[in-house]
């Protein structure tokens, strides 16, 4: 068969799971004139980005924003005829250290930081800077990154700036994780300044939920489907070839294609048959837990969208006050986000002592307010938030194209160096349906 006829062959393919990465692959997929059939364990579309009634307000289980880099979330906005729902704002930074609110995030809030000596200062301030206008990332690949920063910054700067950051979100692998992951955040949020003072980040009317429900509805009409209470139960493969997928009680469908975007440590248990050294690069891949709290308030905890904290009393290493970028009528909403490994204890601790945390530590920020300011407060949990990065972390995933014929598979550890975002999603699910359909 040539090509040409290849290409123009209508392939059914099944997509399991519908994050923003699914989505856009069956996206491409459906207006490419094939049949993509999304499958998804949960009740609804959108994995972290998944939306939730908040008492009345419709937000994401997890927050999530855009920067000016973030290309591939814009042309498909741009497609969908989103453009005018996206809003970009001016926010502030802010930093809870030595005790008390202080501004972050620019040279002045730097200089004027209390707590901290000049020359830590000026070694921070440099590191940031390199950061940010550095483009090649392969030299920090097999470096760790707290050697990495220790280095730049020195060890004053690091114990009062990054130890918590690295400490309470990774915990016991804070000492192997790749300097190539740290530093894309840091690039990524520097290069969302529009000048050395201010920054400004993006916001969609009505959340990702917005551009949810528009790769829904534009899959639906290119002749995709998608089920949602439809978890996927094992991907048969015969003689090195995929088949199709077996799922509600082993019910067995067909299918040309199968590419799985569901987060990495479960593929074992649904591809059992796929070659042992395989597997085993699976099971080796860790994954950081996230325990988000969601406070809905009467007013305001500060003026900062993303505030750092480090406090020996907050075992945070920070909070989103996401209405300081998305306003809302009458209401302020924080997130605060307890990252840990899923085997600490912690993470199986129930919803309302994280509440009373949570609580603790806002009121603690700002002592205004009180118990009738908390409107309502939710607890979410997700296993495998974060893949854990170690230097040279790309080397260590299978393929994305698997060596078993009609197979492909990634999850936003195929994102490294990047950090998992809704862009970043996008742009991997729309490539990798491009590679799909020419293999």
């Amino acid at each position: 068969m040539s090509m040409s006829l290849q290409i123009q062959k209508k392939e059914r393919v099944a997509v399991l799971g519908a994050g923003p990465m699914g989505l856009a692959v069956a996206y491409q997929l459906a207006r490419d004139g094939h049949l993509p059939v999304v499958f998804e364990a949960d009740d609804r579309i959108g994995g972290m980005a998944a939306a939730f009634d908040f008492s009345g307000t419709t937000i994401e289980r997890y927050y999530h924003f855009h920067c000016t880099s973030d290309q591939a979330f814009i042309d498909i906005l741009a497609e969908l005829g989103l453009t005018d729902q996206l809003h970009w704002k001016p926010t502030k930074m802010g930093f809870w250290f030595n005790n008390h609110l202080q501004a972050w995030g620019n040279p002045w809030a730097l200089i004027k930081l209390t707590g901290l000596s000049l020359p830590a200062k000026i070694r921070y301030g440099l590191h940031a800077l390199i950061s940010v206008r550095r483009n090649d990332w392969l030299p920090l690949d097999k470096q760790d990154a707290v050697t990495w920063v220790k280095k730049w910054v020195g060890t004053e700067a690091y114990e009062a700036l990054w130890r918590a950051l690295f400490e309470y979100k990774f915990y016991e692998y804070s000492n192997n994780l790749s300097a190539a992951w740290i530093w894309s955040r840091i690039r990524r949020l520097g290069r969302s300044r529009y000048n050395l003072m201010h920054e400004k980040l993006g916001y969609l009317e009505g959340g990702s939920q917005t551009l949810l429900n528009a790769l829904q509805q534009d899959i639906r009409e290119h002749g995709g489907e998608i089920r949602l209470s439809t978890p996927v139960e094992h991907v048969r493969i015969t003689n090195g070839q995929v088949q199709g997928i077996e799922w509600g009680g082993g019910q067995f469908e067909s299918f040309d294609k199968v590419i799985s975007t569901i987060p990495l440590p479960y593929v074992p248990r649904i591809m059992p048959d796929l070659p042992a050294a395989i597997l085993a690069q699976f099971a080796a891949k860790k994954n950081i837990a996230v325990v988000c709290v969601i406070a809905k308030l009467r007013k305001a905890l500060s003026e900062y969208f993303w505030l750092n904290t480090n406090d020996a009393a907050m075992d945070i290493p920070g909070l989103v006050e996401y209405t300081n970028l998305r306003p809302l009528d009458k209401e302020h909403i924080a997130y605060v986000p307890f990252y840990l490994p899923g085997e600490h204890p912690k993470f199986l601790e129930s919803d309302e002592i994280f509440k009373d945390k949570v609580k603790n530590y806002l009121k603690k920020i700002n002592p205004s307010l009180l118990d009738t300011d908390f409107m309502d407060m939710r607890v979410s949990r997700y296993r495998y938030a974060q893949p854990i990065c170690e230097p040279g972390y790309l080397e260590t995933l299978p393929p994305v194209k698997l060596p078993i014929a009609g197979l492909w598979l990634a999850d936003t550890s195929y994102y490294y160096p990047e950090d998992r975002g809704i862009s970043e999603s996008v742009d991997f699910g729309r490539k990798m349906a491009k590679d799909i359909i020419l293999n």
